[in-house]
């Protein structure tokens, strides 16, 4: 009887050792898939945030445009200016990558 308990024990040890191995080859099978997965989220998320700055072919252009109501006064020797109405400002940008063919990206 005691050597039936033996051999169940060795018998569960080695079913154990069987599965962890079944396991790291299966990790190791799909290694290549989660990487391509991970680097492809990656890239997705670095494509979310828009264009790229390239400091030699990038043209900005920034358009400021302000506009106000001012009333000037001249008395005695005296200059006095009022602002009558609220002071509007608006600004545009607008930047546009030139030259992208000869851009380095680090891709191929």
């Amino acid at each position: 009887m005691l050597q039936y308990l033996n051999k169940k024990r060795g018998q569960s040890t080695l079913e154990y050792a069987i599965l962890i191995v079944v396991i790291i080859g299966a990790l190791l099978a799909i290694q290549t898939y989660i990487k391509r997965g991970i680097q492809g989220r990656l890239k997705s998320s670095a494509d979310d945030i828009g264009d790229q700055y390239s400091e030699g072919n990038t043209n900005s252009v920034k358009i400021t445009k302000k506009v106000s109501n001012t009333q000037e006064t001249f008395n005695a020797g005296v200059s006095s200016t009022n602002i009558i109405g609220q002071e509007l400002t608006n600004t545009v940008s607008n930047s546009v990558i030139l030259n992208t063919m000869q851009e380095d990206w680090g891709g191929k």
